[in-house]
């Protein structure tokens, strides 16, 4: 159920941001499984008068082939909408001239086909899943300790997520072991990064305070980067607003104040 303390804000709303894994869906086998409500509200949010988007941390697959995922499981939502942290770490690579030696997932590596990658001069660390071995960190490890100025993103900075099998270790985990050993702070390139979430903010045409933004059950994944400009409800320094049980529940709320106050 919705707590009691849910705002009354919802008649000032101009946009809203949707987390993708664990408020749409819980990923698994196959292309997961849609949460109960989830595809229904993404419908109603669609033809109220709010703008919608959707971030992800997905670093598993394209965003292509991640939408098309989506769109398998029911949902209307077009490449255009959704916001991962690959496309947004090319252009910093292009940005700063920076060639990267990659430890992700075998099925990102094609949206990193026209990016230079001889001779790396930074690390880019995303969700490897089972590319995460002691060799491949190592190499990663090796790259980095041998640059005179070492540079690391992360596409995210999560501890843990939800398959419907049971919980996995997050990129975050990595990030930190990459961190400790080289002695440098990671550059994170999706959420909670404050650039990522204004990034979204810019396409848009919106501010903070104009959007609202759910999280999935870890908020300290999520939330941090949108509240400087929620992870479970115990995190001790990022929290929510609110809390819902599901994003069906949020829609009805919102959109419920929205009516009564037209």
């Amino acid at each position: 159920m919705a707590d009691t303390g849910w705002p009354g804000c919802a008649k000032s709303l101009k946009g809203v941001i949707l987390d993708l894994c664990g408020v749409l869906y819980d990923s698994g086998d196959g292309d997961g499984v849609a949460i109960p409500g989830s595809i229904e509200a993404v419908k109603r949010l669609k033809e109220s008068d709010l703008q919608l988007r959707f971030c992800t941390n997905e670093t598993q697959a394209t965003r292509e082939k991640f939408v098309a995922k989506l769109q398998r499981l029911g949902f209307d939502i077009s490449v255009a909408e959704v916001f991962p942290p690959a496309p947004a770490a090319i252009a910093v690579l292009k940005e700063r001239g920076l060639r990267p030696h990659l430890l992700v997932h075998e099925g990102l590596l094609p949206e990193f086909d026209a990016v230079d990658k001889t001779n790396p001069n930074c690390v880019i660390i995303g969700d490897a899943a089972e590319n995460f071995s002691y060799q491949n960190l190592n190499e990663a490890f090796r790259v980095l300790i041998g640059l005179e100025r070492p540079v690391l993103f992360s596409l995210g900075q999560g501890r843990y997520y939800k398959e419907t099998d049971g919980l996995k270790l997050d990129v975050g985990v990595y990030m930190k072991a990459l961190e400790y050993a080289c002695d440098l702070k990671a550059e994170v390139i999706g959420k909670p990064s404050p650039t990522f979430f204004q990034s979204v903010l810019g396409d848009m045409g919106l501010k903070p305070n104009e959007v609202w933004k759910t999280s999935g059950i870890f908020m300290h994944n999520d939330l941090s980067g949108l509240q400087e400009m929620p992870s479970d409800e115990r995190h001790p320094t990022v929290t929510a607003d609110a809390t819902v049980d599901n994003l069906a529940q949020a829609v009805d709320v919102i959109l419920g104040q929205r009516g009564r106050g037209a």
